[in-house]
């Protein structure tokens, strides 16, 4: 990972060389140091074998402290030995010196995440050897577990094939003193570089030792006293700490704070999930969220409190894959003309946060440090506080229906329906009708009636309606229409089927207890079962350090498991080492003795170093050095990316207030590191761009570092040890100020190939960025504390001023706009200035109004604050734009937040996604918004579980995972052990069905199948050890799988298509897709967006029968969506009729009559099929959704069609080459129109369908802000296709929000009639059904054989037909003018003829099928379709008779395979509409045809005065009648009377061949006033268009314009009448 680093925060004072050891003097030490290490063995007789090997080729340092005191501790029996006695011994004096630390986790896996490197403990060098517990042959006191294997390497060898190996395989710290599992994972032990021995056997900690570690971490004592190294702080500095040289003072390195280690690479990759060790676990090291510091880094640095100079860490992520870029860094802020000196304290600051116990004994205690967990576990615990599980109203333990607003329109308000409830004390329902508006209470006592007799002992709050099928429960407080269980059964026409429980008996499966309550809060415990999506695994090695050269190779190895971070300190240290190891050799220390002394001598055996009694060596110190730089490596790494401790104290808050500061703000830019090799040939210079920004705007003008190249010392990095300073003085600073850095590189032109001076130079890349806050949630930072000043005063709205009527008018022009796209005016300076004014008349404006202030610094917030407080409530919808990146101010987005608690949890769920996403834009977790979301959680099943699913996607983003992951481990903590069981299965199964697709994805033709079964089996077995709700919904349960019935699709992504057995046997079977490969997060934000358009509709009383289905994204390129019963695609409808059936009309409407043949059924899915039409085509319009083919748009057999597939939106066109496919605004084909009209001529039922279009699309642009802010929220999401403000353009563009309705009226109906006529659709159908073409034979079991017939019927089940003919043929008029044949038809049994009614498409359908079923078999020819001139004319109809005639008698001549076959006598069945024939001879008479001068129909108008113009809008005529009886060209004229000179005149287009034309187009008369208007009268014609004669007159209407009130808008039908033409 790149790494920035300051070099301010690397330099120390070291010891210096103080001569040279003399070579008599070095082997009377080597003597020395053998003896001892004899003297060793003899006391470590159990190690001996282990240790035998490691004894050759090390250096070794004699040192004059005492034996380690093993013996004491040797005869312990931890299984004997009480707690009191513990106890006494840790409180022993002797103990402390000889206690045990765990072995440090940082140069493993667990090195202490916990260790907080704080000064205010005493210092970390003490004086003191640090003497280990068990004795070895070794001085060191760092211990290695035994269970480890031996043979896998530490580090990756040179040259590094995977750098950052560490971060991404990183496992929680263990906690001090616990007991070793048996199995742990593999972790690096680091033995501190000791200036007196240096010797590397690693210990080993027994079993008995780990008892009594684990025996001694449970003691009160334990508990009172500390954690040992890894979590005290004093502990945690000594373990670590190597002694100083002699006579060297001890200095602490510079403060380290917030801002010292920042991730410059968004897209680096994370840490390995996090596993629980023993039962307990620590967090990993964290993902790079950059606003983490608020977090994890605040308070860990090098000073008690800020100092003049601080630096602040952000935690940065961890490096992605060998080729990935990360870019990491520290800095130093300081202010400038304070003092450079660093502090330390060893005080403990009055912000203290006391242990967790302590916490949950005191939950209200104060919250004092932003990056402290414990900070928000407090939170966390007074939330926990406020939902006890006792409360059954806010833990029922089951979940909820969902309530949906909805008004009633018309009828509706009283509609009943037809409800079935099952009871215990009943074995059949009880049925019964009620209205839609009774509540469910009201339901409930009527259901009672039936099962008690005395109602008046019965208490009905006791008992609960919970639906079949479903694990849900209607809300007894509600209506039962208002429920979307019940609207979705009315929809579907679905029998609404309940079940009575009481609350005893209804089963609270997610139910939080009072152990939940009384539970510890850990963010990390819960989340081992949380994918992570970057992981690597660190290894081993017992390899040991045998040369000063293989010495250099571990600190190098140490260096690249830090992040390729390589600080001065070390690289002066490794150097210094290098040379003072170059001495002279001796070959045995006899022969060195003779020597004279003072001589230093290096043993090629041994490596053994020796030196003068009391003269330090060059080897000693520069030993001594790089311990030092290496532990103030390690140092600087826990502090910035590992959590503090528990015991962890906060560093007392700054005591200068930022406004009285005039100080400007400077920090120093050292270096970056780790940067991926490719950068080196790729790049010849880098530089950083700084900005200070607030509320996305620079409050200075960007910063610009020097062009720097790489330097290379271990490894390469960037260095520029430059003093970046911005000019503003810190107390003009707004509290959520952001300081970012973003990193180029100029591209070395010659790179790739020879110079080319023609060759155009590219401009810079971006490689990186960050961003971090410089004030922390206790506004700390930067040695200052920021207190806002006092709120301004408001004056009452009745004192305003009233304004001027343009300056009102202007005014009220910009608050009512839903956005700024596309404004000329700059409404900034004007809205600020009339703020006040805006309070009172336009209180929606509220976020224009803060976007428009003109500054946001110190000053300003009095004046904002106030104003915000002042302002009357936002509604909650509304108030979601304040939650948006651009409004950074905590209190505006608390708020924000105190508004939107006020919507119910139903309404809430729809806006979810956006709340999620808006946690991105919190300066700090500890905000209202993560409180009001988990709060929300706690008390709503639904909630809880949706927001688990979101956060869990969330977690996959590269930039803010962390930040996520802590957010989902509160609500794992929150939410119960029950719920949070069920949450774990569903991921488990999610896990075992994305396998499963891959599987099948990977696998090709026939071994799909196969792939499949064996998948399924898996699934099979996990539901064989439970049942488990789906992530759909909690309220879906399976049992298991109906493996039979699961099959995959056909399409790119193979998806998975399941079928689970209901756990409810009241409820049907549970069809879901579950795909890999594409990202769902799309189709979910398009779905969302449809489901809330059906929101607003229905709460303005219009039911377009949108299907809502479900989607979610469970992972990384993986979901689940539901499957919608009883539909098909269109392809798979129009191509019975062929791959051209795209072409031809009359396939949807077949379709539709097949599965409804009576005629009242076929009517009521045709207006279905019209309003949901119409809904399609507005939401796919405003969403601008694309790759619009047939394969993706559906139709329910009810009538209902909907979308599916939005992959492509927001105008993002699929090309085919250069050219978009998608060419029409919405699909809206000719076979659509063609249900909707009721056959091929328009008739008033598609002006019907073009006004629900236009009423929907005009009620959508209402809440055009609505849109616009949700996606918004969603542009940092990460979709490709919404990812800025190009994006949202569309959608502004869409929506038309600045024209009136009328206008848009118009607009829309355009865009109708450009669909309509669109061929382009059609060839896009065509082309796409080639692509998709199957030579599949007959259709499935499970599908229609016949296209007019829904079921097959055999010869068994009809009785064989003996003799069939055409007896005769009629003409019908609907839904077209046709003639239809009757087959007369003799079976065996009947006496009686049968009669059926074939029409000749339907024959020929019958033989396309036979030649495909029989292709061997020699069919009787069928009669040729084409014919010259009219086709619907008796003549033609005559001869056809006598052809289809012989066709049947040569038919039933045929072989018995043919005559008896299905197909035959499905053809043969008598349907719906062969009962409703009206006679055999009778011939339906045709619509009358008028006469010369009779005039009908009616016309509709819209007449309304505005700005002096009025205008009249021609919208409908319906029921022209013309002349001879055919359709007329109708077209509109109209006049202002008294007109002489014939000036007025205006008319509309000509609508070609219809009696029932839609017009919806403007005709206005400018420059009238009111007066005038009243003196005239507007006369309208309908005229019919001809080209051959003149133009006739259908019709038209006088209107006397003073009988209109012109202060509104008048919309009515007017009956056309004979009136003079003018």
């Amino acid at each position: 990972m790149a790494q920035i680093s300051s070099g301010n925060g690397f330099k120390m004072d070291v010891p210096q060389p103080k001569g040279i050891v003399g070579k008599e003097e070095a082997l009377r030490m080597e003597e020395e140091a053998l003896a001892k290490l004899q003297r060793e063995k003899r006391h470590t007789p159990s190690s001996s074998s282990s240790s035998s090997r490691l004894e050759k080729d090390l250096i070794v340092f004699p040192e004059t402290r005492k034996q380690t005191e093993h013996d004491k501790f040797k005869d312990i029996d931890v299984d004997k030995m009480t707690t009191e006695e513990l106890e006494k011994l840790l409180l022993d004096e002797t103990f402390e010196v000889n206690r045990m630390s765990r072995p440090s986790s940082l140069f493993g896996v667990n090195l202490s995440a916990s260790y907080p490197g704080h000064p205010c403990s005493s210092s970390p060098f003490q004086s003191g050897q640090w003497t280990p517990v068990l004795s070895a042959p070794s001085s060191s006191g760092v211990s290695t577990p035994t269970h480890q294997p031996s043979h896998q390497p530490l580090f990756p060898s040179a040259p590094f094939p995977k750098p950052g190996s560490f971060q991404n395989g990183l496992t929680p710290a263990l906690s001090p003193f616990m007991a070793l599992p048996a199995q742990q994972p593999s972790f690096m032990a680091f033995t501190p570089i000791q200036p007196a021995a240096v010797v590397y056997p690693p210990p080993a900690v027994d079993p008995e030792m780990a008892k009594l570690f684990d025996k001694i971490a449970s003691t009160s004592e334990y508990l009172k006293n500390g954690r040992s190294s890894s979590t005290d702080p004093d502990s945690s500095a000594a373990s670590l700490a190597p002694n100083p040289p002699p006579q060297q003072p001890v200095v602490e390195p510079s403060g380290i704070g917030r801002f010292d280690w920042l991730d410059l690479d968004p897209l680096t990759k994370r840490k390995s999930e996090a596993e629980e060790a023993g039962g307990a676990s620590e967090p990993t090291v964290p993902a790079g969220d950059p606003w983490d510091a608020v977090l994890e880094t605040e308070g860990t640095g090098g000073d008690s409190g800020p100092t003049s100079e601080e630096k602040a860490s952000v935690r940065s992520q961890p490096r992605r894959a060998s080729t990935g870029a990360a870019v990491t860094r520290s800095h130093s802020l300081n202010i400038p003309g304070t003092s450079q000196q660093h502090r330390t304290t060893n005080q403990v600051g009055p912000g203290q946060i006391p242990d967790l116990n302590t916490l949950l004994k005191h939950p209200k205690i104060e919250r004092v440090s932003g990056e402290h967990l414990q900070t928000l576990f407090c939170d966390f615990i007074q939330l926990r506080s406020r939902f006890p599980h006792t409360n059954l109203s806010t833990n029922p333990g089951f979940v909820l229906s969902p309530v949906i607003a909805q008004r009633d329109a018309g009828t509706d308000a009283s509609c009943s329906v037809k409800v079935s409830i099952e009871i215990s004390e009943s074995q059949q329902p009880v049925t019964f009708t009620c209205d839609v508006s009774s509540p469910v209470e009201l339901l409930i006592s009527q259901t009672l009636c039936w099962v008690h007799d005395d109602l008046d002992q019965v208490d009905f709050s006791r008992y609960l309606l919970k639906v079949c099928g479903r694990e849900e429960v209607l809300q007894n407080k509600h209506s039962l229409g208002s429920h979307e269980y019940i609207q979705n059964c009315r929809k579907w026409e679905n029998e609404i089927t309940l079940q009575l429980l009481s609350h005893n008996t209804m089963r609270r499966d997610l139910a939080r207890s009072a152990e939940d309550d009384g539970s510890k809060i850990d963010l990390e415990k819960h989340l081992v079962h949380v994918e992570r999506p970057f992981k690597e695994n660190v290894t081993r090695s017992d390899t040991q350090y045998k040369t000063v050269a293989r010495l250099v190779q571990t600190v190098k190895n140490l260096c690249c498991a830090l992040d390729e971070v390589e600080t001065p300190g070390i690289t002066e240290a490794v150097k210094r080492l290098q040379h003072s190891a170059n001495l002279p050799r001796t070959r045995s220390p006899k022969e060195g003795s003779g020597s004279g002394s003072g001589s230093a001598g290096l043993d090629s055996d041994r490596l053994v170093f020796v030196c003068p009694p009391g003269q330090p060596s060059p080897v000693e110190d520069s030993m001594a050095l790089l311990t030092q730089a290496v532990y103030d490596l390690a140092k600087l790494y826990l502090r910035s990316f590992c959590p503090p401790s528990p015991s962890f104290t906060p560093p007392p808050l700054g005591s200068r207030e930022a406004s009285g500061s005039t100080d400007h703000l400077q920090f120093t830019l050292f270096a970056l590191h780790g940067i991926p090799a490719n950068w080196v040939s790729s790049y010849e210079k880098y530089f950083l761009m700084c900005s200070l920004t607030h509320n996305g705007k620079n409050l200075f003008k960007p910063v610009q570092s020097k062009r720097v190249s790489t330097y290379k010392s271990f490894f390469y990095h960037i260095k520029w040890d430059e003093l970046i300073n911005f000019p503003i003085a810190v107390a003009v600073l707004p509290l959520e100020s952001v300081l970012s850095l973003t990193l180029f590189g100029v591209l070395n032109q010659n790179a790739g190939g020879s110079p080319d001076s023609n060759k155009q130079r590219k401009g810079p890349e971006l490689l990186g960025k960050v961003s971090m806050p410089l004030f922390d949630f206790r506004r700390s930072g930067v040695d200052v504390l920021y207190v806002g000043p006092k709120e301004a005063l408001n004056p009452e709205p009745q004192a305003l001023e009233e304004l001027d009527p343009d300056l009102r008018r202007k005014l009220e022009k910009i608050c009512s706009r839903a956005s700024n796209f596309g404004s000329d005016l700059n409404p900034s300076l004007l809205l600020w200035d009339h703020r006040l004014h805006c309070r009172r008349d336009h209180p929606s404006s509220l976020p224009k109004v803060l976007a428009s202030a003109p500054s946001w610094d110190w000053a300003s917030m009095a004046h904002i604050h106030s104003l915000l407080h002042h302002w009357p409530p936002l509604p909650p919808v509304t108030a979601l734009e304040l939650l948006d990146s651009k409004f950074a101010d905590t209190e505006v987005r608390s708020v924000a937040v105190s508004w939107i608690e006020k919507s119910s949890d139903d309404e809430l769920a729809d806006y979810l996604p956006q709340l999620v996403q808006a946690l991105k834009f919190e300066c700090h977790l500890k905000s209202a918004l993560v409180m009001f979301l988990l709060s929300r959680a706690q008390g709503n099943i639904n909630i809880a579980h949706y927001l688990y699913w979101l956060l869990k996607d969330a977690v996959q983003d590269p930039a803010w995972g962390r930040r996520y992951e802590r957010v989902l481990g509160a609500l794992l903590c929150l939410c119960g052990g029950k719920l949070r069981v069920e949450l774990e299965k569903q991921t488990q199964l999610v896990t075992l069905l994305g396998a499963v697709a891959e599987r099948v994805r990977q696998a090709g033709g026939s071994t799909r199948q196969v792939a499949l079964q064996e998948g399924l089996e898996n699934v099979q077995n996990f539901f064989q050890r439970n049942s488990c709700r789906l992530p759909l919904s909690p309220s879906l349960v399976a049992k298991e799988l109906n493996i039979k019935a699961c099959s995959f699709f056909n399409s790119n992504a193979v998806p998975l298509k399941l079928t689970l057995i209901n756990a409810d046997p009241l409820g049907e079977e549970i069809n879901v897709m579950f795909k890999v490969g594409e990202d769902l997060r799309q189709d979910m934000l398009a779905l969302q967006m449809i489901r809330v358009m059906d929101r607003i509709w229905l709460q303005e009383g219009l039911d377009l029968r949108i299907v809502n289905f479900k989607c979610i994204s469970t992972g990384k390129d993986k979901g689940m969506v539901e499957l919608v019963p009883s539909s098909d695609t269109l392809r798979k409808i129009q191509v019975e009729y062929g791959v051209t059936g795209s072409f031809k009309d009359k396939p949807l409407a077949e379709w539709l009559r097949k599965y409804n043949p009576a005629e009242d059924e076929y009517e009521k899915v045709c207006v279905g099929e019209l309003l949901s039409c119409a809904g399609c085509c507005v939401a796919t319009y405003v969403l601008g959704i694309c790759d619009r083919h047939n394969d993706n748009i559906m139709l329910r057999s009810t009538g209902h069609m909907f979308h599916i597939d939005f992959g492509k939106f927001l105008g993002h066109a699929q090309m085919f080459g250069s050219f978009k496919r998608d060419r029409a605004p919405f699909v809206l084909t000719s076979d659509m129109a063609y249900v909707i009209n009721g056959g091929e001529r328009p008739t008033s039922r598609f002006q019907l369908f073009v006004d629900l279009c236009c009423q929907a699309y005009n009620l959508i642009r209402k809440h055009s802000g609505l849109f616009l802010n949700l996606l918004t929220l969603m542009t940092s999401s990460g979709l490709p296709e919404l990812s800025g403000s190009q994006d949202l353009k569309y959608v502004f563009d869409a929506l038309q929000p600045h024209n009136t309705d009328a206008e848009a009226t118009i607009f829309f109906t355009r865009l109708i009639e450009s669909s309509l006529g669109s061929v382009a659709t059609k060839f896009n159908f065509f082309i796409h059904n080639l692509a998709q073409l199957r030579f599949s034979g007959l259709p499935a079991n499970d599908e229609p054989i016949l296209s007019f017939s829904p079921k097959t019927y055999t010869m068994k089940q009809e009785g064989r037909i003996h003799h069939a003919s055409i007896y005769s043929f009629q003409k019908r008029y609907s839904p077209d003018k046709h003639y239809t044949y009757v087959v007369r038809i003799l079976r065996d049994g009947h006496n009686e003829p049968q009669f059926v009614f074939r029409t000749f498409d339907e024959f020929q359908e019958l033989h396309n099928k036979l030649t495909i079923l029989f292709p061997l078999w020699k069919l009787p020819s069928f009669p040729n379709k084409m014919v010259l001139g009219r086709t619907h004319i008796k003549e033609v109809a005559a001869k056809r008779k006598l052809e289809l005639n012989n066709y049947v008698h040569n038919l039933m001549r045929s072989s018995t395979e043919v005559t008896q076959c299905d197909l035959v006598y499905t053809f043969f069945h008598p349907i719906a509409r062969d009962d409703k024939t009206e006679g055999l001879e009778a011939t339906p008479k045709p619509p009358p045809s008028p006469t010369s001068g009779r005039v009908e129909g009616e016309v509709k108008l819209s007449i309304s005065y505005r700005n002096s113009n009025l205008f009249i809008m021609v919208m409908h005529i319906r029921d022209l009648v013309s002349e001879d009886g055919t359709n007329p060209n109708p077209y509109v004229k109209t006049y202002l009377l008294p007109d002489p000179q014939k000036t007025s005149k205006r008319k509309t287009k000509i609508s070609r061949k219809t009696r029932n034309p839609t017009f919806n187009e403007m005709l206005v008369y400018g420059g009238y006033s009111k007066e005038t208007l009243a003196l005239r009268e507007l006369q309208l014609s309908v005229l019919s268009a001809e080209s051959l004669r003149e133009n006739y007159f259908l019709g038209g209407i006088t209107l006397r314009l003073k009988d209109f009130d012109l202060s509104k808008e008048t919309v009515k039908w007017y009956k056309l009448t004979d009136v003079p033409y003018f």
